[in-house]
């Protein structure tokens, strides 16, 4: 009786996939392993691959476990050839080896370790290694090439679309600005006039752009029942986030990732850090970091951003699409869902989909409450108006959701941009392609503090600085590539963002003071009463420019608590324009450095409330048995 029922324990394993059946003589049941395969194949996964990525068997058991039905041996730390190549020995799961009896080392997943099971007795030369341990062996073998990739990959190949602003540029704006506030000093009437002619037109654009898009219909929450695509139908999703010094956010950000509406063994998530950082792998080392998260370290190199280590992740990358988060972020569960049936339904020239960015610590203090107004106005209301029109973007630094494809063809980020996102949605732009948008909500905290706050919008002002700079060297190109109307779009959002923050507070204010100081002062000021009715035009405008959207926004969010602090937006866009001439500066002293935004300081969540009050989905990784 206990031999019939091993040869039917054989019976079954026999039947089970290839790729995971031999792991019965190694100590797994094979209840286990029928389970495994029945759900790889409902999410349309290999079952090797599902069994990994569900936590269900450890990498290393199950290549352990592998090596010892090959007969080969398991190598901890391969030491590979000068010749690995990057990025293909990682995809490929094979690289060469550095004298060594084995000539190559192999981590073989789907069809190509279902074929090495079939035909094992040929593969002498081989040594087994888990993934995870093959790519840190290229990464140490190849570790100057990745950073040089990394850094200098658009440079390389498409230098007229790179970051390029020369010190000559810098020293150009700063002499303009400085006649201007010179003029505006001694020859008021004179310079407004003239200031008021040259860019005047500028600011309209931006002001006709910003209250036009609120009036267009963009509803916070998807309208209508997006298509659902079955498990079985769905690509791989590739989720990169660069984190460095993030131990306050990492668990609760990788629990957000865990709650996404979307199988896990098709999520290829990819956390990279920075080598100079041991707080965030010690906190990753405290926790459970699920078995679908691959922690990557960007090798030393120049610059030190952000997009320079989304670099790192992006040929590695193996989802037919991809989406960048922040550490401190939580989207909505159903984002990557939606997205799915959004791109579903667009064309091709769709590359990508720009979802809400909400404040997540509204309530924090005075500075919290105007961001979440300024984001709700930007991302509720300009953004997907501009998207609904076809006009350029200027992306949001986290929430893009990209057809992969593009993202290589394009050469991914400028890391030498400090705002990577608004470059990149000017480029797409450039070569053709669309952005929309995608309403779904990912929240976010803001700095809760002025000094954090001004270094950020430092950070993003002289970015803006550079991605304008960088995409009008050359306007007659842009001007065709784009054609009239986006050209004018485009401009709208780089220095007609840049010139408003540095110079609109300035004519603002001395067209008040004039109004207030009376017709004789005027007067001797020399204005013409065309003049004053162009700058009455100009401040008016600019005005409803500002609270327009805010309000729209603001009821969209159902955030009416929030219509009282409307009256100190003057003031803080006064601070965004102190930031704009710090962020002049700074590009001028240190252009490319990195000013990091801490997370984890906030003291009220809504994030916190979803998750004390929110039950977690049931996840087949719930199957997980340790072997008996």
């Amino acid at each position: 009786m206990m031999r019939q029922g091993l040869a039917d324990g054989a019976a079954q394993s026999t039947a089970l996939p290839i790729e995971i059946g031999f792991l019965s003589s190694h100590g797994y049941a094979p209840e286990l392993l029928w389970q495994a395969a029945i759900f790889a194949q409902a999410a349309g996964f290999t079952a090797d691959e599902f069994l990994i990525r569900e936590g269900m068997v450890p990498e290393d058991d199950f290549y352990r476990a592998l090596a010892a039905e090959l007969g080969l041996p398991f190598l901890a730390a391969p030491r590979l050839s000068s010749d690995v190549r990057y990025p293909d020995s990682i995809l490929a799961g094979l690289a060469p080896l550095a004298r060594a009896r084995s000539n190559f080392v192999a981590a073989p997943h789907g069809p190509a370790l279902a074929d090495l099971l079939k035909t094992r007795s040929r593969h002498r030369l081989l040594a087994i290694t888990t993934p995870t341990r093959l790519r840190e062996a290229v990464f140490r073998a190849q570790g100057s090439l990745i950073a040089r990739r990394a850094a200098y990959d658009l440079a390389d190949k498409a230098p007229h679309l790179a970051t390029g602003i020369s010190y000559g540029q810098i020293a150009l704006l700063f002499i303009a600005l400085t006649l201007i506030v010179f003029g505006l000093g001694y020859a008021p009437g004179l310079s407004a006039g003239i200031l008021g002619a040259v860019i005047g037109p500028l600011f309209l654009s931006v002001i006709v752009l910003r209250i036009a898009t609120a009036f267009l219909s963009n509803p916070v929450e998807p309208t209508g029942h997006p298509l659902r695509i079955e498990d079985a139908d769905l690509p791989v999703y590739t989720i990169i986030a660069a984190l460095y010094r993030e131990k306050r956010v990492v668990a609760r950000f990788l629990d957000a990732l865990e709650r996404l509406d979307y199988p896990a063994c098709k999520l290829d998530i990819k956390l990279v850090l920075e080598a100079d950082d041991h707080e965030t792998p010690e906190a990753l080392r405290s926790i459970d970091v699920p078995a679908n998260v691959e922690i990557l370290i960007a090798p030393p190199g120049e610059p030190r951003t952000k997009p320079r280590a989304l670099n790192v992740a992006l040929p590695l990358a193996r989802g037919r699409y991809t989406v960048i988060y922040d550490a401190e972020d939580v989207p909505d569960p159903g984002q990557l869902r939606l997205a799915m049936s959004h791109f579903a339904e667009a064309p091709p020239r769709v590359a990508c989909l720009q979802a809400r960015l909400t404040i997540d610590n509204t309530d924090d203090t005075w500075l919290t409450r105007l961001f979440t107004i300024e984001y709700a106005a930007l991302f509720d209301v300009f953004n997907p108006g501009l998207a609904e029109i076809g006009s350029p973007i200027a992306l949001g630094g986290t929430s893009n959701h990209f057809r992969t494809s593009v993202l290589r063809t394009i050469h991914g980020w400028d890391a030498w941009n400090v705002t990577e996102d608004a470059d990149l949605g000017i480029r797409l732009a450039r070569l053709g392609y669309q952005v929309r948008d995608l309403p779904s909500s990912t929240l976010e905290e803001a700095p809760g503090t002025l000094r954090l706050w001004m270094r950020q919008r430092t950070r993003w002002m002289k970015g803006y600085v550079q991605t304008a700079a960088s995409h009008t060297r050359k306007p007659w190109i842009l001007l065709r590539q784009l054609g009239l109307w986006r050209f004018s779009g485009a401009l709208a959002l780089t220095w007609g963002a840049v010139l408003s923050a540095l110079v609109y507070p300035l004519f603002t204010g001395l067209y008040v003071a004039s109004w207030l100081a009376g017709p004789e002062e005027a007067l001797d000021m020399s204005w013409t009463a065309a003049f004053n009715a162009y700058a009455l035009t100009l401040f008016l405008s600019g005005a409803a420019s500002v609270f327009i959207p805010a309000c729209v926004a603001l009821h969209r969010r159902r955030l009416w608590r929030l219509m009282p602090w409307l009256l100190l937006l003057p003031l803080y866009y006064g601070l965004v324009s102190v930031a704009a001439w710090r962020g002049l500066w700074e590009l001028a002293t240190a252009p490319f450095r990195w000013n990091k935004t801490s997370h984890g300081l906030a003291r009220t969540s809504r994030a916190g409330l979803v998750q004390k009050h929110q039950a977690r989905p049931a996840v087949t990784r719930s199957l997980n048995t340790a072997p008996p």
